[in-house]
């Protein structure tokens, strides 16, 4: 094995997610099958010992790509040196609770995570954010690092992103390999715009083998809903496809993809978006960075829609900027 090791920090590692996501990564998927890493796991004190738990199942599995855990409470040395920061740690979404509630509550703990990114992570650091809400959470761990790039912030629509691609493969009767240029727009919430305008299916514009009233009935409300569906079959958020989505997210983001995927990352105006936000467009990745794809023609629909998610994440950013000051 010749490559040097890099170190991989996940938040709440003794969470359902997280239990979807680390074996994956020590087994080589995210990175590929010759990249060792070293795991830094990020528990709070009372989920010290689950932690435990999970570390002695990766030790018992003996990966070879695996050179090393740390197992800690401590975000400083959680984050110590980390090439990349998995921030998947958050207060859960249960039944019945507000965006409102899960912003309150998480507010703190990422701009915590922020300074202890600042301060420790390598300056090149990749972070993903998927606590929710996901978006505004990465707004606030960003503006907690001003020593890092902004271009090295992410939050993780990829999750509705499959889950579009899925809903539209299925309706269509296609593999989901068929699927091509789909986007999600705006923000990880019940309002996100998941755009089939600019889909193609096998050569074929995606609207033209659907029927309008689908799009506007089921699929976005299917999409938008569905961790709410998920939650309420199951008792608890999605998990194992979350820890799939993060692992695409992460390898596409290192290895390049020429295919549209969907990431929140900060707007610098394109399509009109207020500068600043953290809003998720359609991207290609090159060279470890994203590319928002550019010059699509967007109709009134479209455009009334990603406004909405735009005035949405104003709102969520307006209730943390106390926190920022």
């Amino acid at each position: 094995m010749t490559k040097s090791p890099v170190r991989i920090a996940i938040t709440g590692g003794a969470g359902q997610i997280a239990y979807s996501l680390v074996f994956r990564i020590a087994a080589g998927e995210m990175l590929g099958p010759e990249q060792p890493v070293i795991l830094h796991l990020l528990e709070m004190p009372s989920a010290m010992e689950a932690l435990k738990g999970v570390v002695m199942e990766l030790d018992d599995c003996a990966y070879p790509l695996l050179q090393g855990i740390v197992m800690t409470d401590d975000a400083n040395i959680a984050f110590t040196d980390v090439d990349y920061a998995l921030l998947v740690g958050a207060m859960p979404r249960g039944p019945g609770m507000e965006r409102s509630d899960l912003l309150k509550t998480n507010a703190t703990t990422f701009k915590t995570q922020g300074q202890a990114l600042n301060a420790h992570a390598n300056h090149n650091v990749k972070i993903l954010v998927v606590g929710n809400p996901a978006n505004t959470n990465a707004y606030i761990a960003m503006h907690s690092a001003p020593d890092l790039n902004h271009k090295n912030f992410s939050a993780m629509t990829r999750l509705d992103h499959n889950r579009a691609v899925a809903q539209l493969a299925a309706k269509t009767g296609v593999d989901v390999n068929s699927v091509h240029n789909l986007a999600i727009w705006g923000n990880h919430s019940a309002i996100q715009y998941p755009d089939i305008t600019h889909a193609i299916i096998n050569g074929v514009k995606a609207t033209t083998m659907v029927k309008p009233s689908w799009i506007l009935d089921d699929f976005i409300p299917t999409v938008q809903q569905r961790g709410s569906m998920v939650i309420k079959a199951r008792g608890k958020s999605s998990a194992a496809s979350a820890a799939y989505a993060i692992i695409s997210h992460m390898r596409d983001w290192v290895m390049g993809t020429d295919e549209w995927v969907s990431a929140a990352i900060m707007s610098n105006g394109d399509y009109g978006i207020t500068e600043g936000l953290i809003y998720s467009f359609p991207v290609t990745v090159k060279d470890g960075e994203f590319s928002i794809v550019q010059d699509l023609e967007i109709n009134d629909f479209s455009r009334t829609r990603m406004l909405a998610n735009q005035q949405e994440l104003e709102q969520e950013r307006d209730m943390v900027a106390h926190l920022l000051n």
